[in-house]
């Protein structure tokens, strides 16, 4: 008996929700601000086929 709780399924139930919590705020910390180094590529990316569509529609 856990913390009052007779059934080992519901422990192991909530051992696995703390565990999937620590996980994802883990994973968060390890990937926080990444990818953001091809931020100023995909900006400039946008603003040439924003150009472009608008070329193409003052065109028709």
């Amino acid at each position: 008996m856990v913390l009052g709780i007779n059934d080992p399924w519901i422990v192991a139930a909530y051992l696995l929700c703390i565990a999937s919590t620590l996980l994802c705020v883990v994973y968060g910390l390890i990937n926080w601000n990444r990818g953001g180094e091809k931020e100023g590529e995909q900006i400039k990316e946008e603003i040439g086929w924003e150009e472009k569509e608008q070329q193409v529609e003052e065109a028709l």
